[in-house]
């Protein structure tokens, strides 16, 4: 152990040879400014060069290498400025089309008789397999290369792999030591790999049992700080003191017999809840952790509503702009239509100056007692009178500070957290460590369960006409894709190409729209808006829209590449159709054409219970998974997965208590570096 922080990381990424001006404002672009900045940036997936196969065993969708021999004659054709060169290549299994575009001299390249090796994305045409731009390799090259991990990292434009990879080699070399903040015996007892092994053995690993070391190794990092936090946090909100008096309920209780649709079982409990808790001697800090379409938003106006009528301010963030306003227009709307004393306001970054200063007047006068809001909520220039009660929406987008920001508007505010990611009890224990937890796993009456299909890239023309039908009955669609822009991940649907592809599909009529995480906020809050008022009938979207929405219109959902995303996920996506009175349908696309894939999806297909599923999920992935659509990526961990880490997240969980119980503040020598690691590190965890 060092004991102190080695100088070399806390150099300016531009010390490295290579990185000048231009080359650092886009490392700035990756949240990279520092070497330690840049060691933290780990790949996102790996190109890995797998065994040769023949070409009887290729599937559509994967990155394949095939050793074969030219079986035809190469011809070449141009077509405005481009230049095509194809010819057939075989093996004893079989005949596959090998196409290359601008690239004429490779005619004489091959030479028939010869066999070489080809490796690039397997896609179908017709019958016959085709590869476009492989790579070409002597079978001996490609020999020594065979089960190489290359890494692969996230990317803004203009930066290249290539460079990120060449000064990521120059940060390791210069960087002889990391700060090693676990004892010993902790690595030994739980086999974890040296941190500074295992940061250099991440970017660089020689195959994937040393990834699988060194992955595990900085994932437990990352969960054994996120349940430490959690754990100092929660002992700090519990001597929290509750210092609002809520006495009066009659307003609210009555509502529940006015509305026209009788709450659940388990709403009215978990409502009964919220008053004890309200009512308590102790600030409330409690979650809702209910299914997509399980009746959550209304217990947050019960609460709003009991806030109310006690003399007291409540506030609720959502995570976008669309999903405030239509939080706003709903709350409005029910305490117009039953004559309630909930008093809203509406507070997003959108608003003119003159709308927020008015809006700043209502709540610090305490004219409006319900405020409602993105992170706007939170900026210096918003005073509340009386804030006591802060919910979250959709919690996982807010990470602790944000929350604890909110909280302290008011002094001591009970916090109200709601979700609908799908997580198992045993690990909501743990990952919601701050928060009582109540769940709502029980539906409202009325509700109809979507209609599902897994089917294979032959389908696609028959989804189109199927999405074409929807819209001109007056519907909405979504169709996902995993990735923006083409190159991101081998094999995979790409937004941007997608829309074209679909706007040449679907008749001329129809509106299609783009979303992705990449556009500015104001973009994107634009795009969601038109899609939310019918100005867009089918929106091609990344997982960016997993929340923040509510289009009640919306009937299909179709994903693309769907055997790459985790269960839990795939269910929090086709939990965005499914809100009407109509059917509602969701098409889960398998592009690999593996049977395996298939019977797995095959659990979406047979169930819509996110709780049933996020179990299947902790069953079934494996690390044949690691490279698909990271599931918690909207949570702050780099390498860590909820999912993916069930087993690990317990050990950290069970260190984490242990450690604490021996030494309840950290002060003990050996967990020094502990402690230090835990107040250096700014790291925002988000809360789920």
């Amino acid at each position: 152990m060092t004991g102190k922080k080695n100088p070399s990381l806390i150099e300016h990424v531009s010390s490295l040879k290579g990185v000048g001006d231009k080359s650092s404002a886009l490392f700035e672009k990756c949240g990279i400014k520092t070497v330690e900045d840049l060691l933290s940036y780990y790949p996102r997936d790996y190109d890995i060069c797998k065994q040769i196969i023949s070409i009887s065993d290729l599937h559509e969708g994967e990155t394949s290498a095939v050793r074969i021999m030219l079986s035809g004659n190469i011809a070449v054709k141009h077509v405005r400025n481009l230049s095509i060169l194809t010819f057939k290549a075989s093996d004893e299994t079989g005949e596959m089309q090998i196409t290359y575009f601008n690239m004429p001299f490779m005619r004489n390249n091959i030479k028939p008789g010869h066999y070489y090796v080809f490796r690039g994305l397997v896609q179908r045409k017709g019958r016959s397999f085709v590869m476009e731009q492989p790579k070409m390799y002597k079978t001996e090259d490609y020999l020594e290369i065979m089960g190489s991990m290359q890494p692969r990292y996230p990317l803004v434009k203009s930066l290249s792999n290539q460079l990120i990879i060449k000064v990521m080699k120059q940060a390791i070399n210069s960087t002889p030591y990391l700060e090693e903040m676990l004892p010993g015996y902790i690595k030994r007892e739980l086999d974890l790999m040296d941190y500074s092994e295992a940061v250099r053995k991440i970017h660089f690993p020689a195959d994937m049992n040393e990834y699988l070391i060194a992955r595990k190794r900085i994932a437990f990092n990352e969960l054994l700080q996120f349940v430490l936090k959690l754990r100092f946090l929660k002992r700090d909100e519990e001597q929290s003191i509750n210092d609002y008096v809520y006495d009066n309920s009659t307003i609210s209780d009555s509502l529940i017999t006015r509305l026209p649709y009788n709450l659940t079982r388990k709403q009215l409990f978990i409502w009964e809840e919220i008053k004890a808790d309200l009512k308590g001697p102790h600030i409330m800090n409690r979650l809702i952790q209910g299914d997509v379409g399980s009746g959550k938003t209304i217990l947050a106006f019960l609460a709003l509503l009991f806030t109310a009528e006690n003399g007291y301010q409540g506030a609720i963030m959502a995570p976008t702009e669309v999903l405030a306003r239509q939080h706003f227009e709903a709350f409005n709307e029910m305490s117009q239509e039953y004559d309630l004393p909930v008093r809203p306001v509406l507070l997003v970054g959108s608003l003119t100056t003159k709308e927020k200063r008015i809006a700043y007047e209502k709540i610090e006068n305490g004219e409006a007692n319900c405020i409602v809001g993105t992170n706007a909520l939170i900026q210096e220039k918003v005073n509340y009178k009386k804030l006591s009660l802060v919910i979250t929406d959709e919690q996982h987008r807010f990470g602790v500070k944000q929350r604890e920001k909110l909280s302290e508007k008011g002094m001591n505010t009970h916090i109200l957290a709601m979700s609908a990611t799908p997580i198992p009890r045993t690990l909501a224990i743990i990952l919601y460590g701050d928060l009582h937890i109540s769940v709502l796993d029980e539906m409202p009456m009325g509700r109809i369960p979507i209609k599902n299909c897994v089917v294979g890239t032959q389908y696609r023309p028959k989804a189109y006409k199927f999405i074409c039908d929807q819209v001109k009955a007056g519907h909405q669609a979504y169709v996902i894709c995993p990735m923006i822009e083409e190159g991101e991940m081998d094999g995979m649907e790409n937004v941007s190409d997608y829309t074209e592809k679909l706007r040449k599909a679907l008749p001329r009529e129809i509106r299609i729209g783009t979303l992705h995480g990449k556009m500015k906020p104001s973009e994107k809050e634009s795009i969601m808006n038109d899609y939310a008022n019918g100005l867009i009938d089918v929106l091609v979207s990344t997982t960016v829209i997993e929340v923040g929405i509510n289009v009640p219109n919306a009937t299909v959902m179709m994903i693309e590449n769907s055997e790459r995303f985790g269960l839990a996920q795939l269910h929090q996506l086709r939990g965005r159709v499914g809100r009407g009175k109509v059917q509602s349908y969701c098409i889960f696309i398998n592009t690999s054409g593996r049977e395996e894939a298939k019977e797995r999806l095959e659990i979406m297909n047979h169930s819509n219970d996110g709780f049933k599923i996020a179990e299947e999920d902790l069953k079934q992935r494996g690390p044949g998974d690691l490279f698909g659509i990271r599931q918690s990526g909207e949570m702050a961990f780099h390498v860590a997965d909820i999912y993916q880490d069930a087993a690990l997240i317990k050990e950290a969980a069970s260190l984490a208590d242990r450690l604490l119980m021996e030494d309840p503040d950290l002060v003990m020598e050996e967990n020094a570096p502990i402690k230090e690691w835990l107040n250096s590190n700014s790291f925002d965890f988000i809360a789920l």
